[in-house]
């Protein structure tokens, strides 16, 4: 058997000091994450991530940067996630549309309602990745082929 990582996307969306999250479903746990998912064949990351934020949060976003690409094996299944972070601003929001399967609701969270659920948190990439932006780690998209 071949290993190999699986791509995902992850988008840090961040307005007025709040952090745009979706409250999901995860293999029977209710856990907070940013919108993110997996890369589908034909697309780019930037899509990927675009189309994963609006699908689980109704929000359409502008993609302005990247926070950086890292690599997370979750213990509960032992895969490995090669995750792209990328940096968003909001362009519109649709409340009538229909989120993904699983996502309770998208919700904007402050840092410390972030860190009040940290417990919550899908994994503690989730954390480190808002830590770094916060800390001022920013890419051009153009670092992503």
């Amino acid at each position: 058997m071949t290993w190999a990582p699986h791509v995902t996307v992850a988008t840090i969306v961040e307005r007025d000091g709040r952090f745009l999250m979706v409250y999901e479903d995860s293999d029977g746990q209710l856990v907070y994450n940013q919108p993110a998912g997996h890369l589908d064949p034909d697309e780019t990351l930037q899509q990927a991530a675009i189309r994963e934020t609006l699908e689980e949060t109704g929000w359409t976003v502008k993609l302005t940067g990247v926070v950086g690409v890292n690599l997370y094996t979750a213990p509960a299944n032992g895969i490995t996630y090669c995750r792209t972070t990328f940096i968003a601003d909001v362009i519109s929001h649709d409340v009538s549309r229909k989120l993904d399967t699983g996502i309770i609701e998208a919700v904007w969270l402050t840092y410390d309602e972030i860190i009040e659920r940290k417990d919550e948190l899908r994994s503690p990439m989730t954390l480190q990745i808002i830590d770094e932006y916060l800390a001022g780690r920013r890419f051009p998209l153009n670092v992503i082929g």
